[in-house]
């Protein structure tokens, strides 16, 4: 296995949505000991601590929540992400998804600069594909995959220079997307791949179609894993739950496959929102997730049979 230089990075993001809590994240993988897990396959590891956005003075909108302070998080994690790749692996510990407006931002710039593609991977049960005029919530937690493919209407978020083309995006394990979503997104290349279709052909051969596109053109791999990517009996702490998830055995898959890949270089663990936890199992299955996804294997052992 190869030893990777794991950064991780706090982004304590809670302006995605109104439901608040996500801001505990950061604090809740550390206390469910991220970085020892890692450090126990052989991974060094480094906490950077969490990001801090410069102070905002709110713009005044009658839809949007907290513009002004998601696209303050955006610019500062767009330098933390593009920072930390020129270093080694960045694991960003969130934080509502908002936060992957700027971390996927960081991404496309260091793809940029080293000449090659990026491809994402969005683990979740939402798209995320609205805009600021789309979304009817006014909660940028569901536009980042809008703004990295380079739709219109970000006015006053930094400029994407590198979007993400549609065909270098995989969408695994959807089952709530908005009409507006549906519409937009049917008449691109994206990949989508909603639960029915798991339930149908199962999930590994899809991610391996996906993955053999982005071997094939040497690019880099960012992977945002949501926790309502999940089925809320196993991962409750997530404020958007949405029944009929992945099981934790189809996401500890996901994660291995990943590993086998040896294409990931980066990735964000998003909206765990610890006051809604039960005893801190959430945040353990998704840093059980990031070791699988970082090396570790699970192994099934048979059971004795006793007369």
């Amino acid at each position: 296995m190869t030893t990777q230089n794991c950064i991780l990075i706090g982004a304590p993001m809670d302006c995605g949505k109104r439901r608040t809590g996500c801001l505990m994240g950061p604090d809740a993988y550390r206390t469910a000991d991220l970085a020892g897990a890692l450090q126990s396959l052989g991974h060094k590891v480094q906490d950077r601590g969490n990001v801090t956005p410069a102070p905002v003075d709110p713009i005044p909108h009658d839809r949007l929540h907290k513009l002004a302070e998601t696209i303050a998080w955006t610019e500062a994690l767009a330098d933390a992400s593009e920072a930390a790749l020129q270093d080694g692996f960045p694991i960003f510990m969130g934080g509502d998804h908002a936060l992957a407006l700027g971390t996927v931002l960081g991404a496309t710039r260091h793809a940029a600069a080293q000449n090659k593609p990026l491809f994402v991977l969005w683990l979740d049960a939402h798209t995320d594909y609205h805009t600021p005029q789309t979304t009817d919530s006014g909660n940028l937690h569901g536009t980042p995959m809008g703004y990295l493919a380079g739709r219109e209407g970000f006015d006053g978020f930094p400029m994407v220079d590198h979007p993400v083309p549609h065909a270098n995006i995989c969408m695994l394990g959807l089952r709530s997307v908005d009409p507006a979503e549906r519409a937009a997104l049917q008449d691109t290349d994206v990949t989508y791949i909603d639960m029915r279709a798991i339930d149908e052909h199962g999930i590994a051969g899809p991610l391996n179609a996906f993955l053999d596109k982005v071997g094939a053109a040497g690019g880099m791999l960012h992977v945002s894993l949501d926790v309502d990517f999940l089925d809320p009996s196993v991962a409750p702490a997530v404020g958007t739950t949405v029944p009929g998830g992945a099981t934790v055995r189809e996401a500890h898959l996901v994660m291995e496959m990943l590993h086998d890949s040896g294409l990931m270089t980066s990735l964000d663990l998003v909206e765990l929102n610890p006051f809604l936890d039960e005893r801190g199992r959430t945040a353990q299955l998704m840093v059980e997730l990031t070791a699988s996804a970082l090396g570790r294997r699970i192994f099934d052992r048979p059971t004795r049979a006793f007369s």
